[in-house]
């Protein structure tokens, strides 16, 4: 599968032998910098590549704000209209409401849904998704676990560059200058100066993945299609790694010629199979070096050029030539049932056309999408010159090609939304709650809260201990990173559940679905990317008790939200940039430091960004957070739209907690450097 972010890309990537291509309209893709594709532009690479036996992926894949999901909607009734093949989607509102107005436009769950768990990827198919993109930091012995729990298509990437964090889950951009990867926007920070203690000066910069040569294994590991990114990458990029994968998909051997003019083309510094091998480390780090610009010559471009200069004919069909009366008749069809029958005059004052020579004027399908895979023609010949039969030929060829490129519209019903006003808080005192990392950071005042939150890997005796002494209601949070323990996570789940420890919070989909089937009580972490009333809505039938909304919302923003779901939001702590499965400090001659405390990254501006590793239970899960704390004060009239407010401690010691905690009910403003997130400017 291959990407195309303009037209030019499309026909590279058609030409080189792409089964399929993914691409994006004017809005909602999470390329929003590509050059992607008007209404009419679709409309058109739609029949080209429908008419050439390619399949078209349109990608829907942004979070949707609740003033544009009628515009989302509307323009998924256009993609019905065309008959795109599949639309990838983010986020589970418009799912949901795409289930419901298109039920047989086949939906992909976008790899920013951050799928990394067989009962993530199962809640997706149960919902009705067709496929998963699965998240790119999973290794093939997990992707052949979820092959093997589920029915549905899996895809994964197998060229491309490689984002720091868990797609889906970088806020980074989002909060150092408003440009929200989640909004198809990501300025892309991670590839500037963020050093880490003995690191290189650029430790969230990963190399770019190739797995071209080894894409057979992620067919035996269960995967349906190998993934190529790059939709804001030239056309002899694409060209070069679309021709390198259809090589190796079919068994043949990929020149290195070709390899080298891959990686010349685009690279930082070479390329890595890290997450899928499982070898994590310094060595998959890497950076855009000069060699890797000055490679990409004038005589690599040519030659990439000569790659897609023309048809590839890739589409089998059967010609029959007949004589009936005093016409000459050529049928031709494919294998889909297409059939196009052309006729001409029979010559009877020139000498007939032998059937050996019929048949190999028939055959001269250069220049087509279609090769000849077999030929019927009269054993005594037929009564047609050369010219005439190759008339014939091209005109029952073209009339195939326009019969190929239509298609019946998918049924789309559009419905009104309609979903009742969320009720406002009437008491002036918002509901907190705490999240505490540690068990050293709890004071005795966060009784008085609402709910305490801790990770589920907290110890059982500990847990206990603390509902001793009075705390009420704990939550558990499960691990926001599962990969390969999911059993290890919901058996530790299950018993914190005997002990009477039933409420947990979940920070991706497959948490939820694995506490839902343990028969926990489900509360949403920010995570869920809730941006919108419809996915409020659809995780509320999923069961969730409660939620975080995204972060990436203003004040005004969620208070136009509605819906009958308790809502929170987060009110002080430092927020979660990144969700890491390889770890920046580990880009050390040294490796994993095995951090017993915070570590630290630096970037250009000298601000100081903690990374936090937390293990237990058999997970690891890493945090870039922020370089200071958000606070929102109390006071805010859009927090009346909110039923409760969170505050988060990571860092922080025991002593500072409280002290915080104190200032922040007080309403005093903070003796320290903070920062209002997004909640007052937002993000494009």
């Amino acid at each position: 599968m291959a990407p195309a972010g303009g037209e030019d890309s499309l026909r590279a990537a058609v030409f080189s032998g792409a089964d399929a291509v993914y691409l994006g309209g004017q809005a909602f893709g999470a390329r929003a910098n590509a050059k992607n594709f008007s209404r009419e532009e679709l409309r058109r690479a739609v029949a080209f590549c429908h008419a050439r036996g390619v399949k078209v992926y349109v990608t829907v894949n942004t979070l949707i704000k609740e003033k544009e999901m009628p515009a989302a909607l509307e323009f998924a009734k256009f993609l019905c209209e065309i008959s795109v093949d599949a639309v990838l989607v983010q986020d589970i509102g418009l799912f949901s409401l795409l289930r419901q107005c298109a039920p047989e436009l086949p939906l992909h769950a976008s790899t920013q849904m951050s799928l990394h768990t067989p009962d993530g990827v199962r809640l997706l198919y149960g919902l009705g998704a067709k496929r998963a993109v699965l998240a790119r930091e999973l290794s093939l012995q997990e992707i052949r676990e979820i092959s093997r729990s589920c029915p549905i298509e899996l895809e994964a990437f197998v060229h491309g560059a490689l984002c720091m964090s868990v797609s889906g889950q970088c806020y980074l951009s989002a909060m150092l200058g408003g440009r929200s990867g989640n909004r198809g926007m990501c300025a892309q920070p991670c590839r500037l100066p963020f050093g880490a203690p003995g690191g290189t000066g650029h430790d969230l910069s990963l190399k770019d993945l190739s797995f071209l040569r080894e894409v057979e294994e992620l067919r035996r590991a269960g995967v349906c299609s190998a993934k190529i990114e790059g939709r804001m990458k030239r056309p002899e990029y694409v060209t070069a790694a679309v021709s390198a994968c259809r090589m190796a998909a079919e068994g043949g051997e990929i020149p290195q010629e070709l390899l080298d003019n891959l990686e010349a083309v685009f690279s930082r510094s070479g390329f890595t199979q890290g997450y899928l091998t499982g070898k994590l480390g310094g060595s998959m780090f890497g950076i855009r070096r000069k060699e890797d610009v000055t490679g990409a010559t004038e005589r690599v471009f040519s030659a990439l050029r000569q790659l897609y200069r023309g048809e590839r004919s890739c589409v089998p069909v059967i010609l029959a030539l007949r004589e009936a009366k005093e016409e000459i008749e050529l049928t031709v069809r494919d294998e889909d049932g297409h059939a196009a029958c052309v006729r001409c005059p029979a010559v009877r004052d020139a000498v007939p056309l032998s059937g050996e020579r019929c048949l190999v004027q028939l055959k001269k399908t250069g220049g087509t999408p279609f090769y000849s895979k077999e030929a019927v023609v009269p054993e005594d010949g037929a009564a047609v010159t050369v010219s005439g039969l190759n008339s014939l030929r091209r005109e029952a060829l073209e009339e195939l090609l326009q019969l190929r490129e239509k298609r019946e519209p998918i049924p789309f019903e559009t419905r009104l939304l309609k979903f009742s006003a969320h009720v406002q808080r009437t008491g002036e005192h918002l509901p907190l709650r705490v999240s505490f990392s540690r068990m050293d950071q709890i004071f005795d005042a966060a009784k008085g809260c609402e709910a305490v939150q801790l990770p589920l890997s907290t110890d059982k005796e500990e847990l206990q201990r603390l509902r001793d002494r009075g705390f009420r209601r704990i939550l558990l949070e499960l691990p926001r990173a599962m990969f390969g323990v999911q059993e290890q996570v919901e058996r530790m789940l299950l018993e914190r559940m005997e002990l009477g420890f039933r409420e947990v919070v979940c920070g991706n989909l497959g948490a939820l679905e694995t506490a839902r089937r343990a028969g926990a009580v489900l509360h949403g972490s920010f995570s869920l990317n809730i941006a919108n009333t419809a996915s409020l809505t659809c995780l509320e039938q999923l069961g969730l008790s409660s939620a975080e909304l995204s972060f990436e919302l203003t004040g005004k923003e969620l208070s136009s939200l509605g819906g009958s779901l308790p809502r929170g939001v987060m009110v002080y702590g430092r927020q979660a940039l990144m969700l890491l499965r390889n770890c920046p400090l580990a880009n050390t001659k040294r490796g994993c430091l095995g951090c017993g405390a915070p570590g630290m990254l630096t970037d250009r501006m000298h601000k100081n960004f903690p990374v936090l590793c937390t293990r237990g239970g058999g997970t690891r899960v890493t945090e870039l957070l922020n370089s200071v704390p958000l606070w929102i004060s109390l006071g805010e009239k859009d927090l009346r739209a909110v039923d409760f407010g969170l505050m988060r401690f990571t860092v922080e010691n025991s002593v500072e907690c409280e002290s915080i905690y104190q200032a922040f009910l007080r309403q005093e403003p903070p003796g320290f450097d903070c920062t209002h997130g997004l909640f007052f400017r937002g993000v494009e």
